[in-house]
């Protein structure tokens, strides 16, 4: 069990830090190789909590350092955390197109039946995918367990990175993905991690042996992943209440850049009362990751009424629109230049990141979806 944490904390103006920049360029930051995460905060250190947790805030204008587990200190009661409660799906498999190995990546399921599947080559030696290849179109995939993939078409015009694919053996894909199936491998990990890696402690279904990719994430909704079930009671325990959504986060575009797709996403009627009561008590409403905000921003009213709701959002929340409803965030620290920053920078501004940045890079804070955490609060 770790230490109770020190109550003395490095915490100075965000305009004072180290290392000065322009807010117009503070994206465009160099990110060295060594500050990935290679391996899971309980193989790093003491367990899944055992993270750094750098905090924003606005008013007054400062960044503080901290460990994970002072985060109920940090929040007050009536605060709602919007948690992500989408499971992890095994949504990578084995098959071949003729005699050539391929691994298969689902990530969702339209609505006409067809699956959003990526083709890539396994690299020799190891279980895990690596560069992505084309289709081509009409080529049919045997997967493990004797499921066929027919690709069709190109999911956009002018990339063959993503495909539109028909599965007659729908009814037995699941069975096939849960016996055959592994989590999605990014990043240069040592060993292969098992499914209950990539699972947070919120994630619903992902102990049942049928559970639908369709209904699951194809990558982990990661910023949720330091908590525990003894963060979950102290956060209770100090008055702040959690509502879940449902997000379900598709394959991440090849490039940090490109802008999210529409994703399936569920707001619960008991989730809109508890944001909407809460709000109307001085309570504030902190998401859980990128993927909550963007399920609230998407059932949000423009005073900031949440409804419930659930189907298919586009929203790709930009600086340009401000938050209706969510007033902080807890997230993970993001690669130069993706396009998540433009998300944090309107629930933060550009400021108050250009500063959190320079501090995490200057303080060796991990990035990845195993590495540290980031708070932006409002105050």
């Amino acid at each position: 069990m770790p230490s109770e944490p020190d109550e003395s904390h490095d915490s100075r103006p965000a305009g004072h830090s180290r290392r000065q920049r322009q807010p117009h360029s503070w994206r465009d930051f160099s990110l060295p190789r060594d500050r990935q995460a290679n391996a899971p905060p309980e193989e790093r250190g003491s367990g899944r909590d055992d993270v750094r947790l750098l905090v924003g805030r606005r008013v007054p204008h400062k960044v503080s350092h901290h460990s994970f587990w002072e985060l109920p200190r940090l929040l007050q009661p009536l605060d709602v955390l919007v948690v992500n409660t989408s499971a992890t799906a095994a949504a990578a498999i084995d098959g071949s197109i003729g005699r050539e190995p391929v691994v298969v990546q689902f990530s969702t399921q339209q609505d006409d039946g067809r699956w959003v599947v990526e083709l890539r080559t396994p690299h020799p030696g190891r279980s895990g995918p690596t560069a992505a290849r084309a289709g081509p179109a009409d080529a049919v995939v045997e997967l493990v367990g004797g499921v066929r993939v027919v690709l069709e078409e190109p999911l956009e015009e002018g990339s063959q990175r993503l495909w539109l694919a028909r599965i007659p053996e729908t009814d037995i894909l699941n069975i096939q993905l849960r016996r055959h199936g592994r989590p999605i491998e990014h990043g240069e990990l040592p060993h292969a991690l098992p499914l209950s890696a990539y699972q947070t402690v919120f994630a619903q279904g992902a102990e049942l042996s049928w559970g639908p990719p369709v209904h699951q994430s194809a990558e982990m909704p990661s910023a949720a992943r330091p908590f525990t079930d003894r963060m979950v009671t102290a956060l209770v325990t100090k008055g702040v209440v959690i509502a879940p959504i449902e997000l379900h986060a598709r394959l991440a575009p090849v490039a940090a850049q490109h802008p999210p797709r529409p994703e399936r996403f569920r707001i619960p009627p008991s989730t809109a009362v508890l944001i909407n009561t809460a709000r109307e008590h001085g309570g504030r409403v902190v998401a859980v990751g990128t993927t909550a905000v963007r399920a609230v921003e998407s059932a949000a009213h423009p005073d900031g009424r949440v409804q419930a709701l659930q189907g298919w959002t586009d929203l790709v929340v930009m600086p340009e629109r401000s938050m209706r409803t969510v007033s902080g965030l807890l997230t993970g620290l993001h690669e130069p230049l993706a396009s998540h920053l433009h998300l944090l920078e309107a629930v933060a501004g550009p400021e108050l990141l250009a500063s959190c940045y320079a501090e995490a890079l200057d303080a060796d804070y991990v990035w990845g979806a195993f590495g540290d955490v980031n708070l932006l609060m409002p105050e």
